[in-house]
């Protein structure tokens, strides 16, 4: 039998930097394992993960929970179309729904399909129900919005990196400022405004959050119009933020919750829109539907994941975790030069580095962070998330903030 020589991380690079498009700039580390909060690359050194796949990975790496309910089902079966029932899909529809209150789920694949299901059923919902004339309906989105990279996410960013030369851009979207409650009440003023689309705390944006009072307000001034609030939660959702869904903070529930990243537990493509019969049963059979949405596969995977998610306490867990690392790094920043805030919620956070976007700081401080044992990704030129999985203990919190602190120092 021949036996197959190991690549090294660089020989690994060559082959995708050769064979793959590039649009991605990665970290230079080639991961092979991942177990918890930690990784390893392909020579054997160990990492703390502080980025989590984006949010997908809130569980951590291969639980065992989530692995057993996704090796189980796939020897059994993984997909029968939604051209039959399966038996698996009655069970998840019903979990989920009574887990975040809603009447139904309509189930996709991925983030950017549960943000393009809520947009349809929103338009949908504008003229069967709130009477507003064909074709003409309006969706507001915030502006430095991110919710994926399909030609109506691109269309309705303003983001250059994300929507140069993929015009011409689908019409009905239009850009207000992100907590702003006047931008929003002033657009709301338009009575062809169907719904208004955006994340609780922006998380490519750089982990932005807004004031205390902005969700639940604009949230009811979106009532007072009868405009659907459709909460984008696929990176803030899943306990991240500390909450089993971001919007809980402020006591509301949004008239369509977008779920996805960590509703896979970072094992299985899987994402959701959640709204009451009003909204959901505007589509009716053939006009709405995806080949793997809602597969055998997935919604096992998806139970399994989220009753990690309750049965470990994974959101008080980032919330308590998430006070520590704020705390301690303000305190740390008080003294150092090149950290100018830090802000996040649970353990969604962010670090914003003294320079200008076009600075190689933060990256080479990513660098320097990945060669100390830890895995972080800049966004923007000159910001740094921390999300690390939610299942990461206070001792291994405070192992990473050192990290952190003395990498920093080091600049």
């Amino acid at each position: 039998m021949e036996i197959k020589e190991k690549k090294s991380s660089q020989e690994l690079m060559a082959l995708e930097d050769k064979y793959g498009a590039h649009n991605y700039h990665p970290l230079p580390v080639v991961l092979e394992r991942g177990e918890g909060v930690h990784v390893w690359d392909v020579e054997g050194k160990k990492y703390y993960d502080f980025l989590s796949a984006y949010s997908a990975v809130n569980q951590g790496h291969c639980h065992p929970k989530i692995i057993k309910a996704l090796t189980d089902q796939a020897e059994n079966l993984t997909l029968t179309s939604r051209a039959f029932y399966n038996n698996v899909l009655g069970e998840y529809e019903k979990y989920i729904t009574e887990l975040f209150g809603y009447d139904k789920v309509l189930p996709m694949n991925t983030g950017v399909e549960g943000g393009e299901t809520a947009l349809k059923l929103c338009r949908k919902w504008a003229y069967k129900v709130k009477g507003i004339e064909e074709n003409k309906a309006k969706i507001l989105f915030a502006e430095n919005n991110f919710w994926g990279r399909t030609l109506a996410a691109v269309s309705s960013s303003t983001d250059p990196s994300a929507y140069s030369d993929y015009g011409p851009y689908l019409p009905g979207f239009e850009i207000v400022k992100y907590n702003d409650l006047e931008s929003l009440e002033k657009a709301l003023e338009d009575p062809n405004v169907a719904g208004f689309m955006v994340e609780p705390i922006q998380g490519e944006a750089g982990v932005v959050v807004p004031d205390d009072n902005y969700l639940k307000s604009a949230y009811e001034l979106c009532k007072k119009k009868n405009v659907l609030f459709i909460a984008d939660e696929v990176q803030t959702g899943i306990s991240r933020t500390g909450k089993l869904f971001c919007c809980q903070h402020y006591d509301f529930k949004p008239d369509i919750l977008i779920l996805g990243k960590a509703l896979s537990g970072g094992v299985f493509p899987v994402s959701a829109a959640l709204a009451n019969d009003e909204i959901m049963m505007t589509i009716k059979p053939g006009e709405h539907g995806s080949t793997f949405g809602g597969n055998p596969l997935a919604c096992k995977v998806a139970m399994a994941a989220l009753k990690v998610a309750v049965d470990e306490n994974l959101a008080e867990n980032a919330e308590r975790l998430g006070k520590i690392f704020r705390a301690e790094l303000a305190e740390f920043a008080k003294g150092e030069n090149l950290v100018t805030l830090v802000r996040g919620k649970g353990l969604l956070n962010a670090i914003v580095i003294n320079d200008t976007e076009d600075s190689s700081t933060a990256w080479d401080i990513c660098m320097k962070l990945r060669d100390n044992g830890l895995l972080a990704k800049p966004t923007h030129g000159n910001i740094i998330r921390f999300a690390p999985p939610l299942v990461m203990n206070e001792e291994q919190l405070r192992e990473c903030i050192d990290i952190i602190k003395k990498t920093i120092s080091s600049f």
